[in-house]
């Protein structure tokens, strides 16, 4: 038995699927890519878009015309912009720029999937979103207002393509120490958990993140669907300037 082999075939969630990742060649995609094959997926990767609607449709289309079929689509590409917490610090093509990016290149993922997963009667389609679309205060004004929007899609597009047997759902992890996070921040990884973590002995990872995708994408989440899956150690639900609790 090789290294390779360290998911058995009973094991292996998601066989005989096949799922487009879209920003797949790091940070949290390339964590779900790896997971996805271990677990015995077809996995189609875009990563570098010009043209968001062409790039999605032909990616779509491509892994249909490869494998036949799609089952899972993971909308993962995001920015987070300018940091300029003033508003009239803010540009309308900054605006733009993230929420083209955030917003609209998962409304596209979407679009383009529920093209083929309409007539297949079954998919899993899972937006990566933020603790950023249930809270304010913490990124930029387009950032946070892609990540409510992407929930915002998700929930209409839960109602209208549950009928046909297609999940819709959404990951929202809490700062994940990414290049793009750290840098945003100016934080190292240190820097970035004794500030912001609320789940002290835990670190958050792309692998955390990815192993909750893959529960989304796999059977075992057959009859979830319009869900905004937090992974935030609890953040979102703590008010450090107002607690009994002191830390220890």
């Amino acid at each position: 038995m090789t290294s390779v082999s360290l998911v058995s075939a009973a094991a292996r969630r998601l066989e005989g699927k096949v799922a487009v990742i879209t920003s797949g060649a790091s940070g949290i995609g390339e964590s779900a890519v790896r997971l996805f094959f271990k677990h015995g997926a077809k996995v189609v990767i875009a990563d570098i878009q010009d043209d968001w609607e062409t790039d999605v449709e032909n990616t779509i289309n491509f892994a249909v015309s490869k494998f036949g079929k799609l089952d899972i689509m993971i909308n993962n590409a995001g920015v987070a912009g300018v940091a300029k917490p003033n508003i009239l610090d803010n540009t309308k093509a900054e605006f733009e720029e993230v929420i083209g990016v955030n917003l609209v290149g998962a409304f596209l993922g979407t679009k383009h999937a529920a093209r083929v997963m309409v007539p297949a009667r079954h998919g899993s389609i899972i937006t990566t979103a933020s603790v950023c679309s249930i809270i304010g205060g913490v990124a930029s004004h387009a950032y946070t207002s892609s990540k409510h929007g992407v929930v915002g899609l998700m929930r209409n597009t839960t109602v209208e393509l549950g009928q046909f047997g297609i999940r819709v759902n959404c990951v929202s992890p809490y700062l994940v120490a990414t290049p793009l996070a750290k840098d945003f921040l100016k934080l190292d990884d240190n820097g970035v958990y004794s500030v912001y973590s609320n789940l002290k002995g835990s670190l958050l990872k792309p692998e955390d993140v990815a192993e909750a995708l893959l529960y989304l994408g796999s059977d075992e989440s057959k009859y979830v669907s319009g869900h905004n899956l937090l992974l935030d150690g609890g953040f979102t639900i703590v008010n450090p300037g107002f607690s009994m609790f002191v830390p220890s």
